[in-house]
């Protein structure tokens, strides 16, 4: 038969319970009004999830399937590129010239032309590390959002394809469910993307959504302005002014890019 050992426990003592410590209790937390609202994780598109930029690869696109005139029309394509590097470009001036040759087709067409687009230009620039990213914001409940400067048409499946509902996008006016090739209303661009934002806000049902508990993605010093404006801004991959910004701001940096 086993031997038992008995202890006293001194006066104004309590037996300690076995597995937990019985120190000082640390006080809890105190909950902060952010642990019951909604995050929400806003994304741009070019050069952000994707590698490379879908706008200027629908350029590409057209002239690769003889939809318009190859030399010409990467000659202006390239210039409004370089444009937009510089902070420079006139929106409607690039979408026109960029819907122009597919306005006025019919819908069926013009998703045919846009399959062939994602297939060739968009699935090459996706990136895992992107999609592990979208996919850890929605696992903590928080509402994934594109907001980007490309035009709806062509940004729409490229969200369907990363699995994110929520699109801001530059509009393009539409008669009969046939592109124009104007834009409607305002351009998604610069500190046009706070507008569209709080335009979407406003349309929402949760009212814990807000650009305070937003963080926001972005690779371009475009995107100044609503990384300013957000509670948490993250540079990805970032060009140099934006580096720069970055840096003097505290702002994290990190990479999405394969290798």
């Amino acid at each position: 038969m086993p031997t038992l050992h008995c202890f006293t426990i001194p006066p104004g003592k309590k037996a300690p319970v076995s597995g937990y410590n019985t120190g000082p209790l640390t006080p809890p937390k105190p909950i902060a009004e952010t642990d019951f609202m909604t995050k929400l994780a806003i994304f741009d598109l070019d050069n952000t999830l994707l590698a490379g930029d879908s706008d200027h690869a629908w350029g590409e696109y057209l002239c690769h399937a003889e939809l318009v005139d190859a030399d010409a029309h990467r000659r202006r394509n390239d210039a409004f590129y370089q444009q937009y590097k510089q902070g420079v470009l006139d929106m409607n001036e690039y979408c026109e010239f960029a819907i122009a040759p597919v306005a006025g087709l019919p819908a069926a067409r013009l998703a045919e032309l846009h399959a062939l687009f994602m297939r060739q230009f968009i699935e090459p620039m996706l990136q895992d590390s992107a999609q592990k990213l979208i996919n850890e914001h929605k696992a903590a409940g928080d509402i994934c959002l594109i907001v980007t400067a490309t035009n709806r048409f062509i940004t729409a499946p490229i969200a369907e394809r990363l699995g994110i509902t929520h699109l801001i996008a530059t509009d393009l006016a539409q008669v009969a469910g046939v592109l124009t090739g104007k834009i409607d209303g305002k351009p998604c661009f610069q500190a046009g993307k706070i507008g569209k934002l709080e335009s979407w806000l406003r349309k929402q049902e949760d009212p814990s959504l807000s650009m305070q508990n937003a963080v926001f993605y972005s690779d371009s010093f475009n995107d100044i302005p609503l990384l300013e404006a957000v509670g948490e801004a993250v540079a990805v991959d970032p060009d140099d002014k934006l580096r720069q910004h970055a840096s003097d701001r505290g702002w994290r940096i990190i990479s999405l890019r394969s290798g």
